[in-house]
Parts: C-alpha cells; structure tokens; sequence
C-alpha cells in the first residue's frame, strides 16, 4: 500500500517518516513534531502536520481516528489491530492475526463490497491499572 513514488520524499518527509518509525506509541502531531524537532529546530507544526496528512492520504502512514480525540499517526501501514488505554488514550499495536473472515461475513450482511475493516479494543494500560491499584481513590 506504501504509494512512496507518488509523492516527493521531501527531507522533511523523510526526517517525520524515519523518527515516526522508531516509535511504537502512535503519536499525535503534537508528538511527532517534538520529535523531528530535535533533528529540524526550525520547522514548524503547521508543516508537520501537513505533511503527516499527505503521507497518510498517500498510504505511507497510518492515520488513527476515533471520534473525539486526537489523530494518532503510525508507521506500519500492513494490517492491524490497535486497542486504547481509555484512562491516559495510550494506543498499541495488537500482536493478533487480522480476522479476515470479518470482511466475508460483512459483506454477506450488506449489499456493499467490504475493502477492509478497522478494528480498535479498548482497555486500561498496565500502568494505569497499577496506578489505579495503588491510590486509594479509584
């Protein structure tokens, strides 16, 4: 899916691709851009989340939307599942096959031709679990 021939690997690109790709943690924009900052000090947010927009509509990144909160962008753009501490928004990659049987099944309950799904779980982190385990709060 990577369609990289269709757009120009810019420097700034390529800096946003390679500090994407050394992180587990789908960042936000925000994120990203305190990343390739340390590497590019003056560029600014505008322009990272620009072109984090570009590559993602060009297939070189992953764009990660659930209502309400922040796009998340991620480096594997190969299918996968994704779950969300619903406590601190943390999201992770699933190490879990793809169901594809879902998009069968999909498409024999629609009158549509099912070209993928998303799947996204929900959940509490680790950390957040031992945290709340630890105040006397929660």
């Amino acid at each position: 899916m990577n369609n990289l021939p269709n757009m120009r690997l810019t420097t700034q690109r390529q800096i946003i691709l390679e500090e994407l790709g050394k992180v587990t943690s789908h960042p936000t924009a925000n994120e990203v851009y305190d990343m390739v900052r340390r590497r590019l000090p003056r560029i600014g947010l505008g322009t990272v989340y620009r072109n984090l927009e570009l590559m993602a509509d060009s297939g070189i990144i992953l764009k990660l939307e659930v209502g309400g909160t922040q796009k998340r962008f991620d480096a594997t753009t190969e299918p996968h599942y994704h779950i969300r501490c619903t406590s601190c928004g943390r999201v992770d990659d699933i190490a879990m096959e793809v169901q594809e049987h879902i998009n069968k099944a999909a498409e024999k309950a629609s009158n549509y031709v099912i070209l993928g799904h998303h799947v996204e779980f929900s959940g509490i982190c680790r950390a957040c679990a031992e945290r709340r385990n630890t105040n006397p709060l929660h």
